[in-house]
């Protein structure tokens, strides 16, 4: 299956990278997870309809219209950029035309992923390495803190993760490897080409 097969299959459009780079060395330029890695994860990782999944740097929003047409869970993206926040709410109108009855469970945030306020029901929170180990802390505390005023099991998807993501979970918190996905013909070439999947609680 290509990138556009699937485009065409969720009536959106999120083929093509980030044109230029962002001011700051926090966040990092945006590319879409593969199609292709996506198909590997959720064949091996399933989501329940009761699951509310955070995308942090959801760009044009491919992975939660994706994750909402295979599991019907309540999907959440949050973006920075407000060109590709724009885009993802076009995406969003026209998967709607598509899939009807379900705009209460697709939600964008534009803001930064640090000042995005972590809801009592949001349990599985999805990385594709989008910004610097400082942010990527704070996003954590964040969780914490809302694990503490609502407690419930928490699972971090991390694609391409970067190694000091991988340090600090392992080192400086309570979080756990539970499942690590490696994406075939890729992962052989390229080491970073895997999903970890962290559980809390």
């Amino acid at each position: 299956m290509n990138e556009q097969f699937y485009d065409a299959l969720l009536n959106i459009r999120t083929v093509g990278d980030q044109k230029g780079f962002n001011q700051s060395l926090h966040y990092h330029r945006y590319e879409p997870t593969p199609y292709l890695a996506l198909e590997q994860l959720f064949n091996q990782y399933e989501l329940k309809s009761s699951d509310r999944i955070v995308d942090f740097g959801c760009g044009k929003g491919r992975l939660n219209f994706y994750i909402h047409y295979l599991f019907n869970a309540t999907v959440v993206g949050v973006e920075m950029n407000e060109s590709f926040y724009q885009e993802a709410v076009e995406n969003r109108k026209k998967y709607l035309k598509r899939s009807k009855n379900s705009k209460d469970r697709i939600h964008l945030h534009c803001c930064l992923a640090e000042e995005y306020l972590i809801d009592p029901f949001d349990n599985r929170f999805y990385f594709f390495n989008p910004f610097s180990i400082q942010i990527f802390m704070k996003i954590i505390k964040n969780i914490l803190l809302s694990v503490e005023k609502s407690e419930r099991v928490i699972e971090l998807i991390l694609y391409y993760p970067a190694k000091d993501y991988i340090y600090f979970l392992e080192n400086d918190t309570s979080f756990e490897l539970k499942e690590e996905v490696i994406v075939p013909n890729f992962y052989e070439q390229n080491p970073n080409e895997r999903f970890l999947i962290y559980r809390l609680g």
